[in-house]
């Protein structure tokens, strides 16, 4: 990230053969790399048990002076020198990341966590499928309901139901779209081309004091 420049971990090379790969950590951000300190904390602060996700926090020389004219923001950034990046991840014993989700991203329903990234990764993999997007939404029942925004490939179809079967194949039925929302709307996007979820969440949570339940 732009705040960590020019880097806060390295997976080397080797990671994506052999033992690491039968490990899985090819498919993880590495470890921390030279003069870099990286920490997973809770809500509070405080470093979680290895293996529990949590917001990846980095210090170092590497970590930025604050954002330009914007104080606040660089108060609730940067903490006794580390930068919180609001990524959600983990570490394993040997000390390499993974990175889940985005942690204003991740969805709280009937008191599991679900991260959006993994059921988007299920979803994209229907072959009718040309971008999709995972929010949360209000539920009576569960707090939050995980809803997904589909835009299909020109000529192809599907329907919601289609698609929330064709992720329970892949992933826990509780992490599966309880509802789907097919658009022929391309998705709003920022000037760097990540989907804009506040806008997707916008119409769900107008009119309600917190943005989650």
């Amino acid at each position: 990230m732009t705040e960590l420049s020019p880097i806060a971990t390295l997976l080397h090379w080797k990671e994506h053969i052999g033992d690491g790969r039968a490990k899985g950590r090819h498919r993880g951000a590495g470890r921390a790399t030279l003069g870099a300190e990286v920490k997973i904390v809770d809500a509070l602060d405080q470093v979680v048990p290895t293996g529990t996700v949590g917001e990846i926090a980095v210090r170092g020389d590497m970590v930025m002076m604050g954002y330009w004219e914007r104080p606040e923001e660089t108060a609730r950034a940067v903490i006794d020198g580390w930068m919180h990046t609001g990524d959600g991840g983990y570490m394993d014993a040997d000390g390499f990341v993974y990175v889940v989700d985005r942690v204003k991203d991740m969805i709280i329903s009937g008191g599991e966590n679900v991260y959006s990234a993994e059921v988007e990764n299920a979803l994209a993999q229907h072959p009718s499928v040309a971008q999709c997007a995972v929010i949360g939404i209000p539920s009576e029942r569960w707090g939050e309901q995980v809803h997904a925004v589909v835009v299909m490939k020109s000529g192809a179809s599907a329907t919601p139901e289609e698609l929330m079967e064709h992720c329970k194949a892949l992933i826990a039925g509780y992490k599966c779209p309880r509802s789907v929302d097919i658009t022929a709307t391309a998705l709003p996007l920022s000037g760097a081309g990540k989907i804009l979820k506040r806008e997707l969440r916008k119409p769900y949570w107008e009119n309600r004091e917190r943005r989650v339940s």
